[in-house]
């Protein structure tokens, strides 16, 4: 959420950034929010000048009753009634204001990094760095979809049968592989300094407003509402709101966590090929690494969690390229944000597989995430950042994909897994008559 202050000392700078990301009604609503918090602060003034006259008549009772003037002492007590009544019409318009000026801070997406690439959308994010030789496979090579079916290692009818589409079943060396990648990422992020942690899988709506999914992504969650839950889309969700509502000293900088969760996601209104497969679905695993900065140094960080994520690509023997996201593409909260991508050989595409990105001090104005600063009278707001490291769906779709025989009778895994695994290749199984 944009510091009020911010926007009220800065509407201009404010208006150019939200105009950079291509929010047609950037001047509406900031001048709307500026107009609420206006009346929110005459009302308090309003408010506390009527407080101060009605204490001022309360004592006045109690003199004039001391002293036996009685008129005097009833037209006190009739003030008092008067005044009370416009405190209490008062304090309700005062509630009204400030739930707008909430309201609308809501709908304000984060200010783009001065650095962040002009666009209007992903066509326009900017290819940063590319790495590795792209895969030449066979023109008969198979996607994904039909080798986790050939080498029997994913069932997506049986997840149709149990839950329904985007809900498949990994057995076997499918199962196997997950769980390795899954503990390969975290030992890697544990190797970098990250605390591990297991996360809750559902959450309240406040953390929800923390990280910004609410009120933004309130349709792609799915909710329980007997109990007043939202199912994680992603585990920077409970992770992040660790932090929410503390004071930090600035000692504690950097607070590094990393977790491994299942995401589940709607993806309403997802269809077409680009969606088939593993490309995308309803509950899939990841590892999120988190971070928790000074402001002086969260884009340096930035730069070490985007090298992390290289580095496990490349361990995975992925060819990969990082965008740099246009202002247009940038999700809601992000200040700065890098896709990283991997090529799929059979699909003859790029997948985005990463996202790494700084909210400055976005998330944490939502969260109350502060800390003692030895300069500052008063508490600073800290900066947040997080990256997947790594989704798995798109991974497990480059590394099938990537390493099929020749022959089609097999998938090599990338030595790094071997110790995982305990097989270093997928075959696929003899039928028998």
């Amino acid at each position: 959420m944009l510091e009020l202050q911010n926007v009220r000392e800065n509407p201009e700078l404010v208006i150019k950034g939200l105009r950079k990301r291509h929010l047609d009604q950037a001047e509406a609503l900031v001048n709307q929010l500026l107009e609420a918090d206006q009346n929110r602060r005459q009302t308090q003034v309003q408010l506390d000048r009527l407080k101060a006259e009605l204490n001022t008549q309360s004592k006045n009772i109690g003199i004039f009753k001391a002293q036996k003037q009685e008129n005097e002492a009833q037209a006190a007590i009739e003030a008092t009634a008067a005044l009370k009544a416009q405190i209490k019409e008062g304090e309700e318009l005062l509630r009204n204001f400030e739930k707008q000026v909430q309201d609308t801070l809501y709908l304000l997406p984060n200010l783009p990094h001065d650095q962040v690439p002009e666009g209007k959308n992903a066509e326009q994010n900017l290819v940063a760095y590319a790495h590795g030789d792209l895969p030449q496979l066979p023109e008969n090579a198979r996607p994904h979809w039909d080798l986790i079916r050939d080498f029997d290692i994913i069932d997506f009818e049986m997840g149709v049968k149990v839950s329904g589409a985007g809900f498949p079943f990994y057995k076997g060396a499918g199962a196997r592989l997950q769980r390795a990648l899954i503990s390969f990422f975290l030992d890697e992020a544990t190797k970098a300094g990250y605390l591990e942690v297991i996360p809750p899988l559902l959450v309240n709506a406040d953390s929800g407003y923390g990280t910004g999914q609410l009120p933004d992504k309130e349709g792609q969650m799915y909710f329980a509402p007997a109990d007043d839950l939202y199912l994680i889309p992603t585990a920077e969700v409970p992770i992040t709101n660790i932090f929410r509502d503390v004071i930090l000293e600035e000692s504690d900088f950097p607070l590094k966590r990393v977790g491994y969760t299942p995401c589940f996601r709607r993806e309403a209104g997802s269809w077409g090929a680009e969606v088939r497969g593993l490309n995308r679905l309803h509950q899939f695993d990841k590892v999120e690494i988190v971070q928790i900065q000074h402001p002086d140094h969260s884009y340096q960080a930035l730069e070490e969690m985007k090298t992390h994520v290289q580095g496990l690509l490349e361990k995975l023997g992925l060819p990969y390229r990082v965008l740099k996201l246009c202002a247009g593409d940038l999700g809601f909260t992000s200040a700065f944000t890098y896709d990283l991508e991997v090529f799929s050989g059979a699909q003859k595409r790029w997948l985005e597989v990463s996202s790494v990105s700084n909210f400055e001090t976005f998330q944490a104005n939502r969260l109350k995430l502060r800390y003692r600063a030895k300069d500052q009278k008063k508490n600073v707001l800290a900066h947040t950042l997080n990256g997947s490291a790594l989704a798995l769906p798109r991974i497990v779709a480059a590394l099938l994909e990537n390493n099929q025989s020749l022959d089609g009778q097999s998938i090599a895994l990338p030595s790094v897994l071997h110790a995982y695994t305990g097989f270093t290749k997928i075959e696929k199984k003899v039928k028998m008559d």
